[in-house]
Order: C-alpha cells, then sequence, then structure tokens
C-alpha cells in the first residue's frame, strides 16, 4: 500500500506497548489534568504533534465522512497490524484523531475491534466535546474499525 508511517515525536514514545498499556499511558496522561481547559490544550498539544500529510495524500478516499472538519486516516496494512497516519484542517480535531491513532495504530484489527474507544470517556473528552465534534469523533472510530474489519481477512 503505502510507505507513509513517519517518525512521530510524542506518538511514537508509546514503541512496543499493546492496546491495553497505550490506553493506560494516556489515560494517566490526561488523569493529571483536573480541568477541561488543560484537557483541551493537551488534546490541542497533541494535534500540533501529529505531522501534516503530504497533499498529495490527502485523497477524498481517505477522508472521514460525518466529521465538521476535514480529516485523513490513511492505514497500511503489515505484517498482520494496521498502521494509521492522519491529519485534519482543525487543530482539535487533529488532536482528537491523534488520540485515536496513537491507541489504534500498531494494532492487529481483531485487537482494535475488541477495544472499545472507552479511554475517551475516562479522560473526559466525550462530556466535553459539542454534538457536532461528537458525530466526527464517532465517524472517526468507525472509520477505525471498518478498515480493521476489511484487514481481518487478511490477518
Amino acid at each position: 500500500m503505502f510507505k507513509i508511517w513517519p517518525k512521530w515525536g510524542k506518538f511514537a514514545r508509546l514503541g512496543p506497548m499493546n492496546i491495553q498499556e497505550k490506553i493506560q499511558k494516556i489515560t494517566k496522561r490526561f488523569g493529571r489534568i483536573t480541568d477541561w481547559e488543560g484537557k483541551y490544550k493537551e488534546i490541542i498539544t497533541l494535534g500540533k504533534a501529529l505531522p501534516e500529510l503530504k497533499e498529495e495524500l490527502k485523497l477524498d478516499k481517505f477522508k472521514v465522512k460525518g466529521c465538521q472538519s476535514q480529516v485523513w486516516l490513511i492505514p497500511e496494512f503489515k505484517e498482520g497490524k494496521i498502521f494509521f497516519v492522519a491529519d485534519s484542517d482543525s487543530v482539535l480535531v487533529k488532536g482528537i484523531i491523534g488520540l485515536l491513532v496513537e491507541v489504534y495504530s500498531g494494532e492487529s484489527p481483531s485487537d482494535i475491534l475488541a477495544t472499545k474507544p472507552e479511554f475517551l470517556t475516562t479522560i473526559g473528552l466525550m462530556e466535553n466535546l459539542t454534538m457536532n465534534r461528537s458525530n466526527g469523533l464517532a465517524s472517526m472510530i468507525k472509520q477505525i474499525q471498518m478498515y480493521a474489519i476489511a484487514f481481518k481477512s487478511l490477518a
């Protein structure tokens, strides 16, 4: 498929953790922040750390439908795992998709499908998003799951 998997600052630090360890690390990171404004700033920081996709990769076939902002999510399937790169034209949404990429990228289709995004509620994200942002987040999660379903037959 694509050879686009970059080494991403904060995102690469999670290294060879399993999906539950990545969720625990995120939960711990956001658990230290007690107010929504601080969590919002942390999500924006994550968005700024996510590298921008090259323009030639921002294709309609990679756009996540149902998002108020433009969001691109590109999968690469290799060695039984799905690796994602993503981008958005909104720094907040870029941070949100970055959280999802941080957790689900590098995982098997089965692990992705078995791991519900409950950590988003645990870190306080779900209760603080507008309805439009919540709908967009649901679309991002659905797209990740659809890629996992599609690649599961190849694993």
